[in-house]
């Protein structure tokens, strides 16, 4: 497995481990296309992200990679203040779950989320929905190759 997906795969895990005892807790989804209905705890959704710099270190050889995630967070419901406390809550536990070990199990040398971008979104016959984006910055190195 690659160091690049070696870090996806602790985030996710991250992720999916940040909400014990939260009933109902979100769907934690890696790469899925967003389902017609989202589940009354919201939904989560980690995309594969890109390679935004690539320094080679020399002696020996080995790549000091920033790599950019995202991830998708969905809330659905009829009343506004109920979708922006649950996205708000949701928000925060990310934030927590990722601050509580910066290097993912050590998969990471270093994990920072930035600041999400807010959308409410509204679909015809359905419940409106708000969501954010929170990047998720990685940075990482690796052994002889960029592509590892």
């Amino acid at each position: 497995m690659s160091t690049r997906e070696a870090a996806l795969v602790a985030l996710h895990a991250r992720l999916q481990a940040a909400f014990p005892g939260r009933s109902p807790a979100p769907v934690v989804l890696r790469g899925e296309t967003t389902p017609q209905r989202i589940p009354a705890g919201g939904l989560m959704v980690l995309r594969d992200g890109d390679t935004v710099d690539e320094t080679a270190i020399l002696s020996p050889l080995s790549w000091a990679i920033e790599y950019r995630t995202e991830i998708e967070v969905t809330v659905a419901g009829a009343a506004t203040a109920g979708r922006t406390a649950l996205l708000d809550a949701l928000l925060v536990a990310i934030g927590d779950a990722i601050i509580a070990d910066r290097t993912l199990g050590g998969a990471v040398d270093w994990v920072q989320p930035g600041s999400p971008e807010f959308q409410d979104t509204e679909f015809e016959g359905a419940a409106a929905a708000r969501s954010a984006l929170v990047p998720v910055t990685l940075w990482f190195t690796t052994a002889g190759s960029a592509l590892a």
